[in-house]
Order: structure tokens, then sequence, then C-alpha cells
């Protein structure tokens, strides 16, 4: 299947930077609830910068341009790359099985999946079993220090039918970036943090970025997470072993480092020409997402166009925690935002949604 290539040519202007619709955006923390919002909006166009809330709610701190937060997701970004770095050095082939580089880990029954399809979200994968219904706040706050290994992640996977053939439709699955992180360690020898410390962030000296593997604390300036649990009121959730999103939701960041990280991909600092534009081309046209809406997702990024403006990058979210990066390709338009909203529920698109027209229009 021919793959949809969106060309890289010059875009149309963004709209100029408006300070007081960017503010507006996240002072609103009773839409979604949330404790602190800050954004960054950067590129060729315009620079801004802007914070509401606080960042710790008992001694009122104020939030920091270095403050650390969970990035959630936004990991995939980085695992991708590293990836697609592997596959430009002829160590990983994108067309091969993730089955022959992790023989035994997938039932047998399962059709071959490739690395790309893995990257790209159209493996087909079941849905994983077995883990605690995390719908309830109690709940989360109970399992909060649950420690898991990569391998009881995979095993969650049941032997039943693949939901379609690989590579037929799209289905955005954290599972499938614990498989590729897995894959990075099988080919290097090496966790997959220390590739992603040595191969981006030390050379870009992202120094408020680390993977945390089974620590739970963040270290250093941060902005602390909270979740809202009946009965018991906003419950501090900062602390929280990340391991059950190994691979593909664990890493802490800030709006600073993460400009620099998406300035430096976009650039083609990280990447050869040929593997970057992996990032950038989406499945074919008759490839769409399981709920019929056409594909968004392709090796690490996700896109949308709004108000005419189309942006690549990627959403990330964790209890207390919801982040993004995007930019325009040719970097007229980058923006970083973190807030901290006390549900996770569907109401924290409202604040997504403002921050998104807030910047393109």
């Amino acid at each position: 299947m021919l793959a949809t290539v969106v060309s890289p040519a010059v875009a149309a202007s963004v709209p100029a930077l408006n300070p007081q619709a960017l503010q507006a955006a996240i002072d609103d923390l009773r839409n979604p609830p949330a404790t602190s919002a800050q954004l960054r909006v950067s590129g060729s166009a315009g620079q801004w910068y802007g914070t509401s809330g606080v960042a710790d709610t008992s001694t009122g701190a104020p939030i920091c341009a270095d403050g650390e937060f969970r990035i959630g997701s936004v990991t995939k970004v980085f695992v991708a790359t590293v990836v697609l770095q592997l596959v430009a050095e002829h160590r990983v082939d994108l067309d091969t099985p993730i089955q022959h580089y992790l023989p035994g880990l997938l039932p047998a029954s399962f059709k071959p999946i490739t690395v790309a399809e893995l990257l790209n979200h159209t493996s087909g994968l079941p849905n994983e079993v077995g883990k605690p219904d995390m719908s309830d706040p109690a709940t989360v706050v109970a399992h909060r220090y649950d420690q898991f290994t990569p391998l009881q992640l995979v095993a969650a996977i049941p032997d039943t039918q693949l939901k379609f053939d690989p590579g037929t439709k799209q289905e955005y699955r954290g599972i499938n970036y614990v498989l590729a992180a897995m894959l990075v360690e099988k080919v290097t020898g090496h966790h997959y943090g220390d590739e992603i410390a040595a191969r981006i962030l030390r050379p870009l000296r992202l120094t408020h970025t680390v993977v945390p593997g089974n620590d739970p604390a963040i270290h250093g300036p941060h902005v602390h997470g909270y979740l809202d649990v009946p009965g018991q009121g906003l419950v501090d959730i900062t602390d929280f072993n990340q391991s059950a999103a190994w691979g593909e939701g664990e890493m802490i960041s800030t709006t600073g480092d993460l400009d620099r990280f998406v300035t430096a991909l976009f650039s083609g600092a990280l990447l050869p020409p040929s593997t970057l534009e992996k990032m950038f081309t989406l499945p074919s046209s008759d490839v769409r997402m399981v709920d019929g809406g056409p594909a968004s997702y392709s090796m690490g990024l996700q896109t949308i166009t709004l108000n005419g403006v189309t942006v690549w990058g990627k959403t990330g979210e964790r209890y207390g925690y919801n982040a993004a990066v995007f930019a325009t390709r040719d970097q007229q338009r980058r923006l970083e935002y973190s807030f901290t909203p006390t549900h996770r529920d569907d109401t924290q698109v409202q604040m997504t949604l403002r921050i998104a027209q807030a910047a393109t229009s």
C-alpha cells in the first residue's frame, strides 16, 4: 500500500501571536478543573510564554520555566526517533516483523507485525487483559506504587485474534511502543532510556528531561500533579511509579527542553532526511482509524489541521498531568504546554482545544 506523504512545501504564514488569547486559554482552571497550566509558543513567527495557577497548592509556589512535569505519551516521539536512528544505521528494518527481533514474545498465532506497523499504530494487537481497573481515582491512588516489568506488560496481550490484519487499520495503542522500546534494547544491548540519553538528551543538553525507570519521584523544581478523590479531596499524586507506562509514557521534561527537542528533530539534526520523512508520512489513504476516521498517526507523530494550520507532534497524559508538543513543519510556530488536571476524563480536551485555537487563529 502506498503511503500518504504530506508535502514539505512552504506553508502559508501562521497568524500573528495573540498574547491575550494565549493567556486566556490557560487561565480558565475550572474548565477542566486544574491546578496549573503553562504554555510556550516559539518559532520564526514569534515567541510567548505564560503560566497560570501554582506549582504546589500546599505552598503556593509559582510555576518556573524549568519546572519539570510528566509528559506521558510524548515519550513515544523519543522512542520512535531512536528506532528510526537504528533504521538509518541499518540495524533495524521497518518491514521486518517484530517477531523476528523478539522471537517467542508474542503469541505464535499472530500474523507478522512489522516494526513500521508498531510505530504507526497499525499493528492490530488485541487489548491487554488482567490489569487493575484504574477508572476509580481511589484505585489509582492505591496502586500508584505498583511496579511492572516490560515482560509483564507484554504478557497481558491475550492469545486471541488480532483486532485487524496488520497494516489495514489504525488504532492508537501504547503497547506498540512497549514493544518498540524492547526492540531498542534487543538491538543495542542497552536500556532504552540509556539510548535516549546518549542519542538525544546529552547531545541536545536536555538537562531537565529524564526516563525515570522505577523512581516514583520528580527531582528538582517541578509542578505537582493532583487527583480529585471522592471523600479525600485533592490528593497529591506527583510521586507515582511509571513502570506501567514503560517505553510509551513514562518520561519527565519541561517546555523548554521539549522545544529544543522538536527544533532539533524537525531541523534534521537527529535523523537523515529520508528517515525523518517517515515521521511526516501517514499510512495509505485506504487505512482508516477503527472508528472510521482518517488515519492521523505517522511513525512517532500525530497531525492535526486547525484554522488552516497543520501541525505535527504528540500529546501525552498521566494521572495529574497533561502535556503536548506540536510544530508546523517549517517551524514558523512551535508550541509546548503542560497542565495539571484533577480529573482524568474527557473534560481535559477543553484546555487542549482552547490552546490550539489561540495558537492558530
